[in-house]
């Protein structure tokens, strides 16, 4: 039986190049149907795993700090997210998902059609294995990519 070539890391860094660019665009694409910008979005969607501090969002989202408080500030306006007190340093402020920012980044995920389209074709197990796959190589802990 003849052996399956080896799939280098030059070609998987490529493919994911190609899959995070179609994901980027059709999240870009679905951000402004609901008149958000694709930062805009993308901080909602950090902000759907749960409260952060506004340093800790420009650190996951690769912004300065300023840049985030302009974000914040139009997400705010607009009753996306609110600014909270941290319960360990009221010197800190927590940036909380509303209601609305829920059913906002709900609707950008849901709109996504490319990426669902892509998605539709896989069967549960290929479901569960791209998900074991891609939360061993891009999440922290035992056993994760560095």
């Amino acid at each position: 039986m003849p052996e399956t070539p080896r799939v280098g890391t030059g070609q998987l860094m490529e493919l994911l190049s190609v899959s995070l660019g179609a994901y980027y665009g059709d999240f870009t694409a679905a951000a402004a149907r609901e008149n958000l910008t694709a930062s805009q979005g993308k901080t909602l969607s950090v902000l759907r795993r749960g409260p952060a501090a506004m340093r800790v969002l420009a650190g996951t989202l690769a912004c300065d700090a300023s840049n985030m408080t302009g974000i914040i500030d139009r997400l705010e306006k607009r009753d996306l997210v609110r600014r909270e007190p941290s319960p360990g340093d009221r010197r800190v402020k927590n940036v909380v998902l509303t209601a609305e920012g829920e059913r906002v980044i709900d609707a950008i995920r849901a709109n996504m059609g490319t990426t669902l389209a892509g998605l539709d074709t896989l069967d549960d197990e290929e479901r569960t294995t791209l998900h074991d796959l891609l939360s061993r190589v891009f999440l922290p802990g035992p056993g994760a990519a560095s």
